[in-house]
């Protein structure tokens, strides 16, 4: 399983939106619908953004390899049920993903195990050595901000700055209005912000 993307920090407002109108991956889901074999392009298209999204949001990657495999088994058990009403593909798989983190969740407290919150790093070949040390130390600072912030904004600014989906996706993943999550967006960013002006401190 390859590395969660990398967190940058966000920067102050939100960026404007670039999604075009409509579902780009519709054709391939009417594929998939035909055919189960074609469901694997959108599989390899969506494989990192749902397990950065299941890593940053459990912090081990077992866990989070587990949840990614329940979410793909998932989503291809149900999409002949995938209709373009009112929402993206990607917007429905990551709802199953966050439906699959949930259920995570569940079952750890019900564990009692905690999570390995750092996760390998492993520098490309002839990389600088105080680069890397530097980008580690951004990770862990930022990993740790997001920690200390309320899970709902969490998700909220994983799902749009590391999976970049729209404030309307985001809405059908975390079954909010659009403008109910313009508004999560803009007091997680600020507490974001302050998490990480505190830890400069």
């Amino acid at each position: 399983m390859p590395e969660p993307q990398p967190l940058q920090r966000p920067a102050d407002g939100l960026a404007p939106e670039t999604n075009a109108p409509g579902d780009p991956d519709l054709a391939d889901v009417r594929a998939a619908q035909r055919d189960p074999h074609a469901f694997d392009r959108l599989y390899r298209r969506y494989l990192d953004r749902i397990y950065s999204y299941a890593f940053y949001q459990l912090g081990d990657h077992h866990d989070a390899e587990d949840a990614t495999e329940r979410t793909f088994l998932a989503a291809l058990a149900a999409i002949d049920r995938f209709h373009n009403e009112g929402s993206t593909f990607r917007a429905w798989l990551f709802r199953i993903a966050h439906n699959a983190i949930a259920n995570s969740h569940r079952a750890r407290r019900r564990r009692r195990t905690q999570p390995i919150t750092e996760a390998r790093q492993q520098a490309a070949p002839g990389a600088d050595p105080a680069g890397v040390v530097a980008h580690a130390d951004q990770q862990r600072e930022i990993r740790a901000a997001l920690a200390r912030i309320p899970a709902e904004r969490r998700q909220a600014i994983l799902l749009r700055f590391v999976d970049g989906l729209s404030a309307r996706e985001i809405g059908a993943v975390l079954d909010r209005s659009e403008g109910a999550v313009r508004v999560l967006l803009h007091r997680a960013l600020r507490e974001l912000a302050a998490e990480l002006d505190r830890s400069d401190a």
